[in-house]
């Protein structure tokens, strides 16, 4: 599986797609949080020592950057044929599946270590320095990681479901958008206070705001654990129908 995953990892980082991703990804988190003076989410014009807008932003921006990342991961493979040689080598389905899972999430960690200047920027400029809350800080950075995990693998899952890489691309925008906010949005139509609370807690967004707060509740990280692990499996049965 190593070898597996580090043709992955080759695959990201020896072309431009994994460099342009990380840029992106910075350039636009950047550009709002730092230099574009009339949005809400401009840390300076805000007023406040906190990287708030910082996690407001960044999984929108990773909705679609990362299906721009996964789309082609099995995709192309079943384009190309490829998908057959692979299977025919000694991994298992799974390893195929968790390689590729992997690669994907240390392009996420690449992607948000850099970000970790802005919060060293945010230190120095509270009054008094280090006056910040750095539970908070912390926990949506471990949030943003969970999401980011989550989106790989229903962007991986998109990918099996096609040979087309821009229908695998809608799929994975569609599945993450309905994951972060269509489960919130459905709870605020119903009139039942305890459908509301079990739609909400299906939804990604109340378990990223609930780490957000500083609070690392297992409950929170199962979620998203039995989540990821869901479109894996899901992947993997999609690759075993092909022996079928």
């Amino acid at each position: 599986m190593f070898s597996l995953l580090k043709k992955e990892i080759n695959g990201f980082l020896g072309s431009t797609i994994g460099y342009v991703v990380i840029v992106v990804f910075l350039l636009i988190t950047g550009l709002f949080a730092w230099i574009l003076p009339e949005t809400s989410f401009n840390i300076i014009g805000n007023g406040y020592a906190n990287l708030d807008p910082l996690f407001i932003l960044a999984p929108w921006v990773f909705m679609f950057l990362i299906p721009a990342i996964t789309m082609r991961s099995l995709a192309e493979e079943n384009k190309t044929g490829t998908i057959e040689l692979l299977l025919t080598r000694p991994f298992t389905d799974m390893q195929i599946v968790s390689a590729k899972y992997f690669a994907g999430l240390i392009l996420v960690l690449f992607s948000l270590i850099p970000t970790l200047i802005y919060y060293g920027v945010v230190y120095y400029m509270a009054s008094p320095a280090g006056n910040l809350d750095h539970g908070g800080i912390w926990g949506s950075y471990v949030g943003l990681f969970f999401l980011g995990s989550a989106y790989i693998s229903i962007g991986i899952f998109a990918s099996s479901l096609s040979n087309n890489q821009i229908i695998s691309f809608i799929l994975a925008v569609i599945l993450t958008f309905v994951f972060h906010v269509g489960f919130d949005f459905l709870s605020s139509l119903t009139p039942s206070n305890q459908v509301n609370f079990i739609l909400a807690q299906l939804g990604m967004s109340a378990h990223y705001s609930s780490l957000s707060r500083g609070v690392i509740d297992s409950r929170d990280a199962i979620y998203f654990v039995t989540l990821t692990m869901l479109f894996l499996f899901l992947t993997r049965f999609i690759l075993e129908k092909r022996k079928w």
